[in-house]
């Protein structure tokens, strides 16, 4: 008797275990999500830092090789081959590759919030906004016209209004933080062009959240209109709720972490875990996980430590590891192979150039309205289509919603890369700020005129320095009534590939006001330390910031003091005294930014080995009492280093001591005296001026000594080791004199001896170089550097 066959049921494969027993027991470890979990993540990580470091001499922002990175392991490239897919990416694993990505990007989204200054979107000028919203504005509408194209041929059977917002979201954004790293890296952060941007880009990306989380309550999958409205009302009331009861729960645990105390775990683990509930209860609202951990971060308290230890400890973390693991989640969505055929090409054609015209023709209509100039809201234009991972997580949110399908979301990722990646060379190549000040002769401190005012560009790392460069500048600013000291303290502040570097960009943009533009909850302790200083003496002072990596940011120095027509750049060394009175360097990249601003500065050039001149604090200039000694062994640095000294001599409590060394006649000196008639002339003119000074002040004396060997040298510098300063030029023609060579060419012999802990460990040391123009370097190959780059310095008012 025959029998029907009952129906088969599909079979569902089993779901993949955590852990393998390992190769031995034969098992493919592979085949277990843990190890193929590791294996994507050490293989996207390495792929997309290789793509960085290739795409690093054309200066493109990281992104751009995480995108980049993403498409080519997904079906565009490597994914081609099956096989490849199947071993590494194969889809019974994308859940668990989905799900980590996503962690870490509610997590990055929680970063973005914390850097993101509300207050400082109140205080947008009327400019900036109007620019914001023209920017917004015209694409949003042109976006319309794109989305009836696309609808009507590759993404047909999609609700129009949801299309439509969707289509205007992603044509309008501006990426914030990627716009913040172009910025630095052209070092257009505190031009003109820079602060619209900045300020532009932020009322933007606040603007784009908002029209994102309309897009999502309209694409729901209940067409029903009504669902949407309580979307967007719960939603609303969501962020109410984060206002009125998360935000004082937080700032209780902001007011409990003060300054110079260590963050308490159970308060970093809290609100971690806050984050993580937030981003739940948007989840079940259904806008989205994302917005929960974004308003968090917004509502955190920004002042004190509390917001920086909490990006400090998971900034590595997220934005290292999980995050390009969403631009592989992204990029193994993207099949650029369905952009097939002449129509599909001309739409990916016709939405750049919607994307492009309407934020650049918006951003430089109203631009020029305001009378901005046409180079300069051109560039403006160029630098608000940047796109970023937020334009990502649009097309993602879209696609995964059905509102685009594979055509369009791959048309619209490559419109958002290519836009990108035209931002910094467009930029580059219209806006061509100029670099060199206008010409100026008092480049020395040794001048002619000793009335004129003496200007010097101070630069410092952190607060450790300050407090020497308080008492140095104190000692330096003499009695003349005419001849003023003007000081332009710049924060040297490392550009790192780490997204707090925006929250540095937003310090130094409030830094560079003069003090007395600053608002009360603005400062921070070097502000305040050097307004202090201001107000008790006549002494000028302005504040700057140079934000670059440190290979670069010689440049920001040496360009800035040639624009405030300087005399003189003191740069910290790079090593500090431990307790112990060694010397332990800060890197290698700092010891080779004070080369380079030797090689290429348009001035004399101070370093200054820190040993607590004046010790750890401001001393009052009742109190100053340092003795200063000048070994003078006869060069132009050891004039200009003596020159500096009898400035000093000027204060009441300087006591000022020279050391004139005369070589015997069988002594070998290294480096030896060139042109000796001319430098013994001008060494003996200013000799002659010293020697006027001492009759006419007893704080003002001299000893001359024979040199026949270095141990003469040294016992005379020993015997004046007790001394709070020595004022050393750079290229003394003495013999080395030490045994062991140098690590630190840039301070010469004796500056060398001096700084090395067999001396002392009480003395300060100033090893000065004096500009010299017929060697100087930064006349042309800082300016063919600068035109190459076009490069804008960074500093303040």
């Amino acid at each position: 008797m025959a029998t029907n066959a009952a129906p088969t049921a599909p079979v569902c494969s089993a779901p993949m275990k955590a852990t393998s027993n390992g190769a031995f027991q034969k098992e493919n470890p592979l085949d277990f999500a843990l190890p193929l979990l590791i294996v994507q993540i050490i293989l996207v990580v390495s792929f997309t830092r290789l793509l960085a470091f290739l795409l690093r001499p054309l200066r493109q922002p990281r992104v751009i090789a995480e995108i980049v990175g993403g498409i080519l392991l997904g079906p565009s490239a490597l994914g081609r081959y099956q096989k490849f897919l199947d071993i590494i990416f194969p889809k019974k694993s994308m859940t668990v590759l989905d799900t980590l990505a996503n962690i870490g990007l509610l997590y990055f989204l929680f970063l973005v919030g914390l850097e993101l200054d509300i207050r400082a979107i109140r205080r947008t000028g009327t400019n900036s906004l109007i620019i914001a919203v023209a920017g917004i504005s015209l694409p949003f509408i042109l976006g319309i016209g794109a989305s009836v194209v696309l609808r009507s041929t590759v993404n047909k059977g999609v609700s129009n209004i949801v299309f439509l917002v969707f289509m205007g979201v992603a044509l309008s954004i501006t990426a914030f933080p990627v716009l913040a790293r172009i910025l630095a890296e052209l070092k257009l952060l505190t031009t003109d062009v820079g602060r619209i941007a900045m300020s532009a880009a932020a009322v933007n990306d606040v603007v784009a959240w908002i029209l994102l989380a309309l897009a999502i309550a309209l694409s729901g999958s209940d067409s029903s209109y009504l669902v949407s409205v309580w979307v967007l009302l719960c939603g609303t009331a969501f962020i109410v709720f984060s206002i009125f009861v998360l935000k004082p729960i937080l700032s209780v645990m902001a007011r409990r972490s003060p300054e110079g105390e260590p963050v308490k775990e159970l308060y970093i683990c809290i609100t971690l875990s806050i984050v993580l509930a937030a981003g739940l209860i948007t989840d079940i609202i259904g806008i989205h996980a994302l917005f929960g951990a974004f308003v968090v971060g917004i509502i955190i308290p920004k002042d004190g430590p509390f917001a920086g230890v909490l990006i400090e400890k998971i900034e590595d973390l997220v934005s290292g590891l999980f995050l390009p693991l969403y631009f592989a989640s992204s990029g193994l969505k993207t099949n650029v192979a369905t952009i097939e055929g002449s129509q599909s090409w001309g739409l990916l054609v016709l939405v750049i150039f919607t994307a492009c015209f309407g934020k650049i023709v918006g951003t430089v209509v109203l631009a020029m309205l305001f009378k901005v100039p046409f180079i300069e809201a051109l560039a403006l234009g160029v630098l608000m289509n940047t796109k970023g991972l937020v334009e990502l997580i649009v097309l993602n949110i879209g696609k995964d919603r059905k509102v685009l399908n594979d055509q369009t979301f791959a048309i619209l990722v490559l419109m958002a890369l290519f836009t990108t990646f035209i931002t910094t060379p467009i930029v580059m190549a219209v806006y061509k700020p100029a670099r060199k000040g206008k010409p100026y002769k008092n480049r020395k401190i040794q001048r002619q005129d000793l009335d004129s005012e003496l200007r010097v560009l101070a630069c410092f790392h952190s607060t450790r320095n300050i407090p020497t460069l308080i008492n140095l500048i104190e000692s330096s600013r003499g009695t003349r009534k005419k001849g003023q000291l003007c000081i332009y303290a710049m924060h040297l502040m490392e550009l790192s590939e780490r997204s707090s570097a925006i929250s540095m960009i937003h310090k130094a943009r409030k830094n560079g006001l003069p003090f007395w533009n600053k608002k009360p909850g603005d400062q921070n302790q070097m502000v305040i330390a050097f307004e202090a200083y201001q107000q008790l003496r006549s002494v000028v002072i302005r504040p700057m910031t140079a934000i670059s990596p440190l290979n670069s940011i010689h440049e920001d120095i040496c360009t800035s003091a040639d624009r405030k027509r300087a005399a003189l750049i003191i740069m910290p060394f790079h090593k500090h005294q431990r307790v112990d009175g060694t010397m332990e360097s800060l890197g290698h990249s700092f010891h080779l930014v004070n080369q380079r601003v030797l090689r290429h500065a348009p001035c004399s050039v101070g370093i200054l080995v820190d040993r607590g001149l004046g010790g750890t604090t401001q001393v009052v200039a009742s109190e100053v009492s340092y003795s200063v000694v000048v070994p003078f062994f006869g060069s132009q640095d050891d004039r200009e280093a003596l020159a500096y000294g009898m400035r000093m001599a000027e204060h009441p409590g300087i006591k000022l001591t020279l050391l004139k060394f005369t070589p015997k006649p069988e002594t070998a000196l290294n480096p030896p005296k060139a042109d000796m008639g001319a430098e013994s002339k001008k060494d003996n003119e200013i000799f002659s001026e010293f020697l006027n000074l001492s009759k006419s002040s007893e704080s003002v004396k001299h000893e001359a000594i024979s040199m026949g060997s270095r141990e003469d040298v040294i016992a005379a510098l020993r015997s004046m080791s007790n001394s709070t300063l020595f004022l050393v030029g750079r290229t003394s023609p003495a013999m080395p004199l030490s045994d062991r060579s140098s690590d630190c060419p840039e301070l010469g012999h004796v500056g060398s001896y001096l700084a090395s802990s067999d001396f002392s460990t009480t003395s300060s040391i100033l090893v000065i170089q004096q500009y010299d123009p017929s060697i100087n370097a930064m006349e042309k190959p800082l300016d063919d550097i600068n035109e190459a780059s076009n490069k804008t310095m960074s500093n303040g008012v």
